[in-house]
């Protein structure tokens, strides 16, 4: 679930490691009905033993929990996460690392994956660390990359050690193990220990590859955030780089290609589409703010599953905040959204009405969101509130603040689907460690689904998702905006601003399941608390809630 806010790091990554990628005319993608008329969307813990269920049949429609339009658009992750992320860390000490990143007192309620484990730094390993800290030479370089950002790593200048040549560095590399090197490197940078991390660096150049394996593929990026984060600090780290950012239908299109081959944002759009069509089946008034509207693609969905309600259709007003990413992708404001909304409701005879609010959400007030008596409101979070600052950052606190304004707006339904991931307030290592296991399942995931030399997969992982990696690692205080939390946390969060949970029915799962069907049978949903949790393999990657 990717930034969708203004992030502090570059849109594009300093290089393209190693191995050569060529052009392929597809996009490797699964099944699935593509949008006519060229529609473009928005495409934003503790473990506990359940059981999972898989599935890879049938096509999804919205017949048998929403409806189903003409069309199917695909979904651009405007806001990702995928990211997503989004959580995509808290009270974790430094000494917690080699034990499950999940377990934090914040996970009061856990979750039902079993986080993957993390790297044990045993004798062996430590060995290796102390011969290549003795033998590397860190310098002093100028990287340039093809996306012409240019790089200037003048902070990490080792101390003065006997360099090993070339062929001796090429015999030690294949006997270590990528991860255990990113992980060293990073408590390295966490002890301030800046001989071994200028070592560490030199080596995972030669080992990372953005067209290689998923864990090479994600090491190229932590090693691009890890620079970052000791040539500065802030709103200052990227003041050396000169990065041509992607046009808007460039950016449109890899935000397309991560949406149609990952679920992350077909889970969000199709959970709260079935919650707010069962809660409002029977409103002839319905008012919905969508705190990340993007493309507005979810809401044709939810537009033509109402439309086929019994008697006359309902009349439909959305509220859409935006932001900067999602404006940039579309290439206009928001009228283009309100338009297309329009159009696609005419189409199927529903009263629609589009009202903007061109607006970060820390900066949504009442005023702003243009409150009608007689309306039924649905609220909804695709993973936007782990951007919001909280006490940690700001006296403000506007991760609360807007809690507690939704809650006095009395609306029937609140969705929310976010990252499940703890990378708020953990200090830098466990974050670190956290950011690993997290983006090593999603480009597992990303993985299977395309081919690693496929160069549209290159451009929509540097552009979509390496941004949010920079951001967690290179990042503090208000210049991160990549903030996760468990859901154990945004319970907790919810439950102090008076809401209750909204229980979860049947056909949101059996909605879910039966979109999951067009992806990999690797994906898992488990059900646990009235919550849905969205899993690659053993790691939870997503939640899905409603709350009133």
């Amino acid at each position: 679930m990717q930034t969708s806010q203004k992030h502090s790091v570059p849109a594009t990554i300093h290089r393209l490691y190693n191995q050569p990628v060529k052009e392929t005319d597809q996009f490797c993608l699964p099944r699935i009905q593509i949008l006519e008329n060229n529609v473009c969307s928005d495409i934003g813990s503790q473990g506990t033993s359940v059981s999972f269920q898989a599935y890879n049949d049938q096509v999804f429609t919205l017949e048998s929990s929403m409806a189903t339009p003409s069309f199917v658009a695909y979904d651009s992750p405007s806001a990702i996460s995928i990211s997503s992320g989004r959580s995509p860390f808290s009270s974790q000490g430094s000494q917690s690392w080699m034990s499950d990143p999940h377990h934090s007192p914040e996970n009061n309620h856990g979750s039902p994956f079993s986080g993957s484990s993390v790297v044990d730094d045993s004798n062996g390993f430590k060995h290796k660390l102390q011969e290549l800290e003795m033998s590397l030479l860190g310098s002093e370089s100028d990287i340039i990359d093809s996306c012409n950002c240019c790089f200037s790593s003048g902070a990490h200048r080792a101390g003065s050690t006997a360099s090993m040549n070339h062929d001796q560095l090429m015999d030690m590399i294949p006997r270590l193990k990528l991860k255990e090197v990113l992980v060293a490197c990073g408590r390295a940078l966490y002890d301030n220990d800046m001989s071994t991390v200028a070592g560490l660096m030199h080596v995972l150049e030669k080992m990372v590859s953005v067209s290689g394996e998923p864990i090479q593929r994600l090491g190229a990026y932590v090693l691009e955030g890890l620079r970052a984060r000791l040539e500065s600090s802030g709103s200052n780290i990227y003041k050396s780089l000169k990065c041509e950012q992607p046009t808007s239908s460039e950016l449109m299109s890899y935000m397309g290609i991560l949406f149609r081959i990952c679920p992350y944002w077909q889970f969000a759009y199709t959970s709260a589409n079935a919650v707010i069509k069962e809660v409002m089946q029977f409103e002839p008034r319905i008012h919905i703010i969508d705190f990340q509207i993007a493309q507005g693609t979810q809401w044709m969905f939810l537009i033509a599953a109402l439309a086929k309600r019994p008697g006359a259709p309902p009349s439909i007003r959305v509220t859409g905040i935006d932001d900067s990413q999602s404006n940039h992708a579309r290439g206009g404001g928001l009228e283009i959204v309100g338009q297309k909304l329009s159009e696609f409701a005419k189409s199927y005879n529903v009263p629609f009405e589009f009202h903007d609010t061109n607006m970060t959400t820390s900066e949504i007030q009442l005023e702003h969101l243009n409150i009608r008596p007689g309306e039924a409101l649905a609220v909804n979070f695709p993973y936007v509130l782990h951007h919001m600052p909280d006490e940690s950052v700001t006296i403000w606190n506007h991760r609360d603040r807007l809690l507690r304004l939704v809650k006095s707006l009395s609306p029937k339904v609140v969705t929310l689907v976010e990252q499940e991931s703890n990378t708020n307030t953990s200090p830098f290592f466990s974050r670190y460690v956290e950011t690993l296991d997290y983006y090593t399942a999603m480009f597992e995931s990303i993985d299977v689904a395309c081919p690693r030399d496929d160069k549209q997969r290159i451009n929509a992982e540097q552009h979509c998702v390496a941004r949010d990696i920079v951001n967690m690692i290179a990042c503090e205080g208000p210049e991160r905006v990549e903030r996760h939390e468990l859901l154990g946390k945004w319970r907790s969060r919810f439950t102090m601003a008076g809401f209750s949970p909204y229980p979860l029915s049947s056909s949101v799962t059996i909605a879910v399941r039966d979109m999951l069907k067009e992806y990999d049978n690797n994906y898992r949903l488990a059900e646990r608390d009235g919550a849905l949790y969205l899993g690659w393999g053993n790691r939870a990657m997503a939640t899905s809630s409603s709350w009133r």
